[in-house]
């Protein structure tokens, strides 16, 4: 079993964007239909709900639209309001002692990976990892701030957004952890999801967003898959949420350990997963460097990094389910 990540420059939506979607959208229709087309909202209301809460972001749809054909449900799927329930297991540290660095494991199914790190230039520059054909799991902005998803761990979904659209609406729009925490306050998200913010001065918030009840923001530099509490308790159990919190909080603790010490930890249990076929394995771990605006992507016994100064366009294929412990991050 393998990951394939796709490293792609391309400044504004056009071909290469297009030779995605076209081999992808097949795959992402029938997750789009899983639940029956009724489930899902229609034209006028996806589009309006887009316009109203995320209006920076309106060119970029059309032009999407209009790359994957122009045709109703593709414009519908692409607004990803109110999409299907989707879930991903996810560890995450905001490290603040020298260069801000947020560093994140991404655990899911490899099956259903965009496999794709974009660089654009829509309204700010945005390195990201790519989800839903132009959302973002996690990234940073040429201003210095990164942002990173959690699945929440709650069973409730409701009216918003998917929220790897968020994420790039947040990166797109925002310039600091204070602007950002004010815009993911006011815009709906459908499921439970929390979001870690740093910039580049070291400030750092998570937010928890719900469809049925207020974001909550809280000051803290740990984030895995509960909010503040358990609320799944099964989910909990398979995930290890409360373990991996507590793990990363030691971590954090420990004035003797610094950052390359930390990112190490991220390449082991508990942190890292190889629960592949049961769609729960680390997929990544990337590290943004703030201040160099540069990201540092990282597997067992490999490692690639590239910044806003230095994009090094490349395919990166890596073994997934092998030995891990003894491998250094380079």
């Amino acid at each position: 079993m393998f990951v394939q990540l796709k490293l792609i420059h391309e400044p504004r939506p056009g071909e290469r964007w297009q030779r995605f979607w076209d081999r992808v959208w097949p795959l992402y229709r029938q997750f789009f239909l899983s639940e029956g087309i009724d489930a899902r909202a229609g034209y006028t209301t996806s589009r309006s709900m887009l316009e109203r809460h995320m209006p920076e972001l309106m060119p970029s749809y059309e032009r999407l639209c209009e790359l994957s054909g122009g045709g109703d449900l593709e414009a519908r799927f692409l607004s990803m309001w109110n999409p299907p329930p989707y879930m991903a297991g996810c560890s995450q540290a905001a490290w603040v002692r020298g260069n801000p660095t947020l560093i994140r494991n991404y655990d899911y199914d490899p099956r259903f990976f965009d496999g794709r790190m974009r660089y654009t230039e829509w309204l700010k520059p945005v390195i990201g990892i790519q989800d839903s054909a132009w959302g973002i799991l996690d990234g940073m902005n040429g201003d210095g701030l990164a942002a990173a998803l959690a699945f929440g761990g709650r069973k409730v979904s409701g009216e918003g957004f998917g929220i790897p659209l968020i994420v790039r609406y947040v990166l797109e729009t925002c310039s600091t952890v204070a602007e950002a925490v004010t815009a993911l306050q006011r815009i709906p998200c459908h499921m439970s999801y929390s979001v870690l913010l740093l910039d580049k001065a070291a400030n750092y918030k998570v937010v928890y967003m719900n469809p049925d009840r207020p974001a909550f923001v809280v000051e803290h530099a740990v984030c895995t898959n509960h909010q503040g509490q358990v609320e799944w308790d099964e989910y909990a159990a398979f995930t290890h949420t409360v373990q991996r919190c507590e793990f990363l909080e030691e971590i954090l603790r420990d004035e003797n350990v610094d950052r390359a010490q930390l990112l190490k930890r991220f390449l082991r249990p508990p942190l890292y997963s190889q629960q592949y076929l049961r769609g729960f394995g680390t997929l990544y771990t990337a590290a943004y460097d703030l201040k160099r605006g540069t990201v540092k992507m990282v597997w067992p016994g490999k490692t690639i990094e590239v910044g806003f100064k230095n994009f090094e366009e490349q395919n990166v294929q890596v073994t997934l389910l092998r030995p891990v412990g003894r491998f250094m991050a380079k």
